[in-house]
């Protein structure tokens, strides 16, 4: 008779115990991009919400950004990094195909050899890694983990392209996870959609640019097919987060959906039917879009500046390239 295998199991739960942030070191108004564009500030603000966004400088790469969101979720946490096991970094804005930036992170925080991967999921990353954190811990495979949604958009930005550039930002938002008496993290709604492909992601490859058939690719996107996509069907991905978790959006403390632009999160909330009692994240402003750290982003800022929505709880819901979602309901700690 073989020898039975041993299967771990974790605990029933699991909640976020701190965030972290770091955003790019320059704020580049309006005013410095609409020259390329042919367009103006008030055009910009009347389609977006943003009036400045964060830039990082030539030398810092998302691996910085991570390193330092990381490491400020992790001294707020009460762990030391040596009891982090897992490090999850989503992100499409890797310097490098590998090694990945994870990986790196991991050492610089002092969690080495915790174990370490990258996830692509675009703006809906934060959620996907947040998903995989949660059951990682409940499955037994990792007790604490630490996730970073981190972007360096400025290397892909086509300063000329009116469809995006315009939007995009650098930052790093990050969280610790672990076990929870009381259930901390909803079940997540996700998916994807690749029949829509392209409406936003690259428009070259890296051999189309080595072999000189294309210039170093820049984002795109169809805006007007995103915007449509994202508030008719994001809403129902929101609506399914709350059932799914058992609570109703009046339940709701803040509501912090990704910052892709602010007539998008405005239409969000008429659609959900948010109370007013519900704080809304607005970091787009003056951070512009910064993908899969949009959403750690501006849940850093919220409980910044409302530090009385500790122990709330918070909807979150990341949609992009791929086409691509994910949401859930949060315990803010």
């Amino acid at each position: 008779m073989s020898p039975q295998l041993v299967q771990p199991t974790g605990p029933a739960h699991t909640r976020i115990y701190s965030y972290g942030a770091a955003r790019g070191e320059i704020a580049v108004p309006n005013s410095d991009l609409i020259e390329a564009i042919d367009s103006s500030d008030e055009w910009i603000r009347q389609r977006t919400g943003i009036i400045t966004r964060t830039r990082a400088v030539e030398e810092t790469t998302v691996i910085e950004l991570s390193t330092d969101a990381a490491a400020e979720a992790i001294a707020k946490s009460g762990l030391t990094p040596d009891q982090i096991d897992v490090v999850i970094v989503a992100t499409i804005s890797n310097p490098k195909q590998t090694p990945s930036v994870s990986a790196i992170v991991a050492d610089r925080i002092g969690a080495n050899p915790a174990a370490a991967f990258d996830l692509n999921a675009a703006c809906a990353g934060f959620s996907y890694a947040v998903a995989q954190a949660d059951a990682l811990i409940r499955g037994g495979a990792a007790h604490y983990a630490v996730v970073v949604g981190a972007e360096k958009l400025s290397d892909v930005v086509d300063p000329t392209d009116r469809s995006i550039s315009f939007l995009l930002g650098d930052g790093a938002g990050a969280v610790v996870i672990g076990p929870s008496d009381t259930p901390g993290i909803g079940p997540t709604i996700w998916g994807s959609d690749g029949s829509k492909a392209d409406a936003v992601g690259m428009n070259a490859t890296l051999n189309d640019f080595r072999y000189g058939r294309a210039a170093w690719p820049t984002l795109r996107q169809e805006g007007p097919a995103v915007f449509r996509w994202a508030v008719w069907e994001m809403v129902k991905v929101a609506r399914q987060a709350l059932e799914a978790a058992g609570v109703e959006a009046s339940d709701l403390a803040a509501f912090v959906p990704h910052q892709a632009n602010m007539r998008i999160i405005d239409e969000f909330a008429k659609q959900l039917g948010l109370p007013d009692t519900v704080i809304i994240g607005r970091d787009i402003e003056t951070t512009g879009n910064t993908s899969a750290a949009s959403i750690p982003l501006a849940t850093h800022r919220l409980l910044a500046e409302h530090p009385e929505l500790s122990g709330g709880l918070a909807l979150q819901i990341g949609f992009g390239a791929g086409l691509v979602f994910g949401a859930q309901v949060v315990v803010l700690p």
